[in-house]
């Protein structure tokens, strides 16, 4: 019996965007602190009907073998049976929102 391949729905954080992305591996990279997202599944070509928002993020990632993400830009990681629709969101567009972050003086991190 073939064992079937798992996908998983990567949601992260990238320039005030929210990203929702399709993949094959995901894993803790050797490099602190980060995600890799190997194999990013998108839909086929032969679909009649084209979303444009997934033909930009097809685009963006085209060419790209392996994406390093920021485990702090992670919203959420779930294996799902069959891949959907990759997305990229504008804040407060969906059910997912950002966690806001502020760097610099009077962010409350103590300078020492």
């Amino acid at each position: 019996m073939k064992k079937e391949k798992s996908i998983y729905k990567v949601i992260f954080v990238n320039q005030d965007k929210i990203y929702e992305v399709f993949c094959s591996h995901v894993f803790q990279s050797d490099m602190y602190g980060f995600i890799e997202v190997e194999e990013l599944i998108f839909g086929e070509r032969s679909q009649l009907v084209v979303d444009p928002g997934e033909e930009k993020l097809k685009a963006e990632f085209s060419g790209v073998k392996r994406s390093y993400i920021p485990m702090h830009a992670i919203v959420r990681i779930d294996e799902v049976e069959k891949e959907g629709v990759s997305k990229m969101l504008e804040p407060g567009a969906g059910k997912v929102k950002a966690f806001p972050v502020t760097y610099g003086p009077g962010s409350g991190r103590s300078s020492d």
